[in-house]
């Protein structure tokens, strides 16, 4: 009986390290990548964990990162596209260039070679799959003071429509989640722009529920979509978000 198999991005913190603890939970084998990860050669921390370094923005990363999870695992069932960074906040009109381009590097860039490559592999083994990228709530609304955030969050949703559609006849399915701030290092980070309640207070002002999300809570939505109960589900954007868009 072999495992499902499922590639994670930016697997050392938040999210991404939520979603490998929910994983192999349910019994999956993991790939997580990240670039925290100091190492360049794939490291097993156990027979169902395989860890490696690397840029999500750079094609020869993935296809090295493919290529090593076939090579340990024989497949590949998902793939979560996770990996994302911040950058910024400031005045629409003193948002720096080059930091637009960093962050749209990451963050849309990254999916969409996380879509592409993860899915052609898939496509190409003749296997039923499932991609999940992380957008935000900021890819669903204007967020005036992350301008290079919100646009990158909204490309993936645009990345993720576009994929499944083309990938609907071809077994492979694609869905993105759109989380309200969640408990995660990237959004406690903020909290040195002010005072941590006041950061606390301002990005939890539009959840009904009144809270950061648990990075546990985003992981269970990409397990559900990753697995076969969701086998007839693709292009959806699932808020996770405690009512922030309702």
């Amino acid at each position: 009986m072999h495992h499902p198999v499922v590639l994670v991005t930016g697997a050392a913190g938040g999210i991404g390290a939520a979603c490998v603890t929910a994983f192999a939970a349910a019994g999956w084998d993991i790939v997580g990548v990240d670039r925290a990860f100091t190492h360049t050669a794939p490291q097993k921390n156990s027979s169902s964990m395989l860890f490696c370094a690397g840029d999500v923005t750079q094609p020869s990363d993935w296809q090295r990162w493919l290529d090593e999870t076939y090579s340990h695992y024989g497949r590949l069932d998902a793939v979560i596209n996770n990996a994302g960074i911040s950058g910024p906040i400031c005045d629409f009109l003193d948002y720096p260039d080059d930091a637009f381009d960093a962050v749209m590097a990451v963050n849309a860039r990254g999916v969409f070679l996380g879509t592409k490559y993860g899915a052609a592999r898939m496509i190409a083994a003749g296997t039923t799959g499932a991609i999940v990228n992380i957008s935000s709530n900021a890819g669903l609304t204007g967020s005036p003071r992350i301008v290079g955030y919100s646009a990158s969050k909204h490309a993936v949703i645009g990345i993720t429509k576009s994929a499944a559609k083309a990938f609907a006849t071809r077994n492979v399915r694609v869905n993105v989640i759109c989380p309200a701030p969640t408990d995660t290092a990237m959004v406690r980070s903020l909290e040195q722009y002010s005072s941590p309640a006041q950061v606390h207070s301002a990005l939890t002002a539009g959840t009904p529920m009144a809270r950061y999300g648990d990075p546990a809570e985003i992981a269970a939505a990409a397990l559900f979509l990753s697995s076969a109960a969701a086998s007839f589900i693709t292009g959806a954007v699932l808020p996770v978000d405690g009512g922030s868009v309702a």
